[in-house]
């Protein structure tokens, strides 16, 4: 457009900010809720800074990041790593607060969203649902600390526990779903980001697609997903990936599929709609058993801890006293430590080495530090079970008993997989792990009763032997000494029943014994007779495969619900590219309503927007497309309409679009460079912004059986983009990949080709006025 003067007029952002990067930005993400902007540069560095520049943290993972995206409440920033985990991080300080082994391969793409359509009380609240477990207990117990040690396999923080146990009390979060996807294909889907509750494989799903005028059945070969956006409300995965359409009739000997192939950038469109009709429930399950995850690790680490100070204890002792034998055959003798023992217990005699180890091995100063090592121990191991281990317990026991009751809810809960017979099995488990840590408090008190009984023996033989007076130490009891001596000294029953590398070992138990158990089963509480010969670990080890065994049957039921709805081939490709821009999103269309549980809402509108080039489209040269209304093909199709809609968006000769973003509602924001391609880009760039409900959108016929469209039906609507309108706001820079747009603010963050963040914010009165011109 030009002046009165007749200057062309370009009407640029207002720049906030233009500051240097040490590296290029390959990814960035503006927080949800806050004017807070994530970045990961081309080492792999998580940098998350204000508005106005200012840097809060800055995280290295260790891994190449590949992905990330934010919580929808902007608490927790989730990071898909190249080794196929997804770590979610801090908002306040970036520290680690979980980590989550989901996948096999680069975790390529994250999407984060929560259902738009809560539930509400009658002042307007979101409803959550209650979680008894705070009236009947204490806060859950923290992992135990032990420096050198490591806290299980969870991925825990080290520090930070309070943001820890906030991010994980889910039972005031609004229902929300993390997708991630790997480059394999695999799709998985987890509740509050740390549930996983089901998955699934674009490669599987089995698509109609027209060959040689013949409908076929086709599948995707070596496929890349590019992005995935959940509808908000969560009942559409709308999955864009590039790869080769395959018939899936022939198969080649090696295994690889034959026959046509089309190679170009795909559309899935996925129905996740059991998120939306089972909500209640999967929220009330997944609350439940997220939190029984995290208790599991506190007690997986609490043994852990104790087999650790118990195992040092132990060396401490055996570290001393093993040279009492090796003084026995020194002296010729043919007799055991033990039996030394009991020949200065009797009085029989006082043997050349037993003398020789307590008063010149040992000594009186090395006996008071063995008997304090042991008795810390002791303290230490009865503090972690009283303190975590077995808080832990109870409450898990509680919230297996939960899921119990929600599996006798056959009317609700059977239809998302929750099994009533894994339940009581993995719900016993628990009521048996307690069992087992009582046990273990008798035992441990009893040993280290024994122990200390036998180190005052000693040192009052050590008294003796040496001639001083020893008639201020404590007594001692004989028995317990000889008990000592047959069952403990070289044998270790605290150990056997923390140590993991032990946990298929069998405890011996006489018949008698056995036979009292197996009358006590006849009047109820519990059906396992074998619990005493299983120690502490393995009783926590069948725990565990008892409850997973339990959840993943949800796992499993939600995964076979998760199904292709839809498939689009939206543009063929003569070669697979590195990068196209390509952008998803669902708006609310104010005109047309929906019903749903509590009330009615606006209909969710999907745009998908994504770039052709001059090599795939001669006939219509380098254009954007735009398509909206996918997941509402098959009411269109039940209308009678058959059809979706589309735009072409014609980029100029002598540019090409470098990124583009869904913003709001109603807009959608062009990232444009002078030049023919990323290779020749020496000029300025350019932000243009469209208005949605001002796009020229046509209706293109789509067939009900082919899942295919023609691009040439629109050659004839394409709308010209102009640089010169006032929509198109200049950027003094070449610029890359990628554009981050704030929708809270108004906000674009754009990255230079030389190592450049430019911050610019719309000028609303300036727009204003353009407005008012029009």
């Amino acid at each position: 457009m030009e002046s009165d003067d007749g200057v062309q007029r370009v009407i640029p952002f207002q720049l906030q900010f233009d500051k240097p990067l040490a590296s290029h930005v390959r990814m960035a993400e503006w927080n949800p809720e806050k004017d807070l902007l994530a970045m990961v540069t081309e080492d792999s560095k998580v940098m998350l800074h204000r508005f106005n520049w200012q840097r809060l943290w800055t995280i290295s993972p260790g891994k190449n990041v590949s992905s990330l995206c934010w919580r929808p409440d902007g608490k927790a920033l989730a990071l898909g790593l190249e080794d196929g985990t997804v770590t979610l991080h801090d908002v306040e300080n970036g520290k680690l607060l979980r980590s989550l082994n989901s996948h096999a391969a680069s975790v390529v793409c994250l999407n984060w969203e929560e259902d738009v359509h809560l539930q509400t009380n009658g002042c307007g609240n979101y409803l959550s649902f209650e979680d008894r477990t705070p009236r009947f207990f204490p806060p859950a117990p923290r992992v135990p600390r032990m420096p050198g040690l490591v806290s299980g396999d969870a991925g825990f923080t080290e520090d930070g526990q309070d943001s820890f146990m906030e991010f994980s009390n889910s039972s005031n979060q609004r229902f929300n779903i993390l997708c991630s996807g790997h480059t394999d294909g695999t799709l998985l889907f987890s509740i509050f980001g740390i549930f996983p509750v089901g998955k699934i494989n674009i490669h599987s799903c089995r698509v109609p697609y027209v060959v040689q005028n013949t409908q076929t059945m086709c599948r995707l070969l070596n496929s890349s997903i590019v992005k995935v956006a959940l509808s908000k409300d969560l009942s559409h995965l709308t999955v864009t990936c590039h790869g080769e359409l395959v018939e899936d009739s022939t198969e080649l000997r090696d295994g690889q599929m034959g026959g046509h192939c089309v190679r170009g950038l795909h559309c899935f469109l996925l129905d996740t709609s059991i998120f939306q009709k089972r909500k209640k429930e999967l929220h009330q399950v997944a609350q439940q058993a997220s939190n029984i995850d995290d208790l599991r690790e506190v007690a997986r680490a609490s043994i852990s801890v104790m087999n650790k100070q118990w195992s040092d204890a132990m060396s401490t002792f055996h570290e001393k006293f093993n040279s009492l034998s090796n003084l026995i055959s020194d002296h010729g003798l043919d007799s055991s430590p033990q039996e030394e023992f009991l020949s200065l217990l009797l009085g029989a005699r006082t043997s050349p080495p037993i003398h020789q180890f307590l008063v010149n091995s040992l000594g009186e100063s090395g006996m008071k530090r063995v008997s304090k090592v042991v008795s810390n121990a002791g303290k230490e191991l009865q503090l972690v079970v009283l303190n975590h281990l077995q808080p832990a317990a109870e409450i898990i026991a509680f919230r297996m008993g939960e899921l119990r009751g929600f599996s006798r809810w056959r009317a609700r809960y059977q239809g998302i997989g929750l099994d009533e017979a894994l339940m009581d099995c993995a719900a016993e488990k628990a009521g048996m792990l307690l069992v087992q840590v009582e046990r273990f408090m008798r035992v441990l008190s009893s040993v280290v009763q024994q122990f200390s009984n036998f180190f005052t023996w000693l040192l009052k033989c050590i008294k003796m032997l040496m001639s001083e007076p020893s008639d201020q130490l404590l007594s001692y009891n004989s028995e317990l000494v000889v008990v000592f001596l047959k069952f403990l000294y070289d044998q270790d029953p605290v150990k056997q029943l923390l140590n993991t590398s032990e946990a298929d070992h069998h405890i011996g138990i006489d018949m008698e014994t056995k036979q009292r158990v197996r009358e006590l089963i006849q009047f109820g509480g519990f059906l396992d007779a074998e619990f005493l010969e299983r120690t502490l670990a393995k009783e926590f080890l069948q725990m565990e495969l008892s409850f997973k065994e339990a959840v993943g049957m949800p796992f499993s039921t939600i995964s076979k619900k998760i199904i292709c709805e839809k498939f689009l081939l939206l543009s063929p490709l003569t070669a697979l590219p590195s990068y196209v821009p390509i952008s998803l999103s669902y708006y609310e269309d104010p005109s047309r309503k929906v019903s749903f549980s509590n009330g009615q809402g606006n209909l969710l509108v999907d745009y998908i927007s994504f770039q052709i080039s001059d090599d795939d489209s001669a006939y219509i040269g380098k254009c954007i497309v735009i398509l909206r209304g996918l997941t509402n093909v098959h009411e269109r199709i039940n209308m009678g309409e058959n059809s979706i809609e589309a735009v072409l968006l014609s980029v100029p000769d002598g540019y090409y679009c470098v990124d583009l973003s869904l913003y709001k509602e109603s807009q959608i924001v062009l990232l444009l460079n002078e030049g023919k391609d990323t290779s020749d880009s020496s000029g300025n760039a350019y932000l243009m912004i469209l208005q949605a409900s001002e796009l020229p959108f046509s209706q293109i016929s789509i067939s009900s059986r082919i899942n295919d469209w023609e691009l040439h039906q629109l050659k004839d609507s394409i709308l010209h983009l102009k640089i010169e309108s006032e929509k198109a706001r200049t950027i003094p820079h070449p610029v890359i990949s990628p554009l981050a747009v704030s929708a809270s603010r108004g906000v674009a963050c754009v990255f230079a080709a030389k190592k450049r963040a430019l911050v610019y914010i719309l000028d609303e009165d300036e727009e204003d006025e353009s407005s008012d011109s029009e």
